[in-house]
């Protein structure tokens, strides 16, 4: 039986890609055990065990950027946190581990390799990590989702696969989400998200953009507020004098469980620019205004959304200088013009990589060949 030990945790950004890749190598091998290790406080500790999927906890957080008494706290668990996880790997015995980040993949990814066990780090955005830089040093593949994610790792462990989605997805038919969200095929549609959580610059730059186009006869838009926002939204929506309920082409949700079935319909986003989100979009060409959240780690979001506007398939606008009047203007300027959305659609088709599971999953069965447990 073939053993791997999968480690993501603390975002969903983390979460679902290692989700994803575990059902791509259950495709490819019929007799395969998993063993999920995360932290007992991450998003993983909810999600995985609804995946029937074994799970094991890690206890260890992020360091503060200075010199602490939380830093010292912190620095003792992740000693005790790489003792554990040696325990955990020797237990398990397994033929590769895989880890697609948060701070959980340290110390599990280095107990592995310094038991000569094959590792693989998922790289995700522009700008890794630390911690994945510093694992770079030890794991024996490195799968990065952005080609300029490659200068910052060692050129002789990379491979360039982009970043794993969900089958779902790519399936996702377009006439099953305009029925689904009540949308007229006939019209434009624009997908707005800021992520599960939601973003507030975005939701409260949005309202006068719904105002805007209330009633509007060829375009629609499919705003996702996220569930903590969402009552702020429609308290803001309905002081602008918005009647959402009288306009059929704007739909507020505060939360999507069917987002592929969204993107199945959108023939643009207004979207952050994590690198799950960045990979969907591109999967299925949707050109896009990004918006990078400010205060992501090592300002990846803006290198995200940069290699994406120097290939021509989005427009950014910097969280702290976007304006209702700045979205107006993209969405006027690009949806009016159907050469222009085309160009921009077919930019975004070409950075999409919608194999990347597949092509990562035949590099984990590659190592799992080289067992050293």
């Amino acid at each position: 039986m073939l053993k791997i030990i999968v480690s993501g945790g603390g975002t969903g950004g983390h979460i679902y890609p290692a989700l994803t890749l575990i059902r791509a190598i259950q495709a490819k091998v019929e007799d395969v055990e998993f063993l999920y290790v995360g932290t007992k406080a991450g998003l993983e500790a909810d999600i995985i065990p609804k995946e029937h999927l074994s799970f094991a906890t890690v206890d260890i957080r992020g360091f503060e950027r200075r010199l602490t008494a939380v830093n010292i706290v912190r620095a003792g668990k992740a000693l005790c946190g790489v003792v554990k996880a040696a325990h955990i790997v020797k237990s398990f015995c397994p033929d590769v581990v895989i880890g697609t980040g948060g701070y959980v993949c340290g110390p599990i990814l280095l107990a592995a390799s310094l038991l000569h066990v094959p590792t693989l780090i998922q790289e995700q955005n522009v700008i890794p990590g630390i911690t994945n830089k510093i694992l770079s040093r030890f794991v024996t593949r490195i799968a990065v989702g952005a080609k300029g994610a490659a200068k910052h790792f060692p050129t002789d462990k990379v491979f360039f696969t982009g970043n794993p989605i969900r089958a779902e997805v790519l399936s996702a038919k377009r006439e099953d989400g305009y029925a689904v969200f009540g949308l007229d095929p006939g019209k434009m549609t624009v997908l707005v998200s800021g992520g599960s959580r939601g973003a507030r610059t975005i939701n409260r730059a949005m309202v006068e953009v719904l105002r805007h186009y209330a009633g509007h006869a060829d375009m629609q838009i499919l705003h996702v507020t996220g569930k903590s926002e969402y009552e702020d939204v429609l308290q803001r929506i309905k002081k602008a004098g918005i009647d959402i309920t009288q306009s059929k082409n704007l739909v507020v949700r505060p939360y999507l469980y069917n987002m592929p079935q969204a993107m199945a319909i959108a023939d643009f986003a207004v979207f952050r620019a994590g690198a799950v989100g960045i990979a969907e979009l591109t999967a299925k060409g949707i050109p896009s205004l990004l918006v990078p959240y400010p205060y992501a780690a090592e300002n990846h979001q803006e290198f995200n959304a940069k290699e994406l506007e120097n290939a021509g398939a989005a427009c950014m606008i910097l969280n702290r200088e976007l304006t209702p009047d700045k979205i107006i203007a993209v969405l006027d300027g690009i949806l009016s013009s159907d050469e222009k959305l085309a160009r921009m659609s077919m930019a975004s088709k070409l950075l999409g990589m919608p194999k990347a599971a597949d092509t990562i999953a035949d590099i984990v069965l590659q190592l799992a060949g080289k067992k050293g447990c």
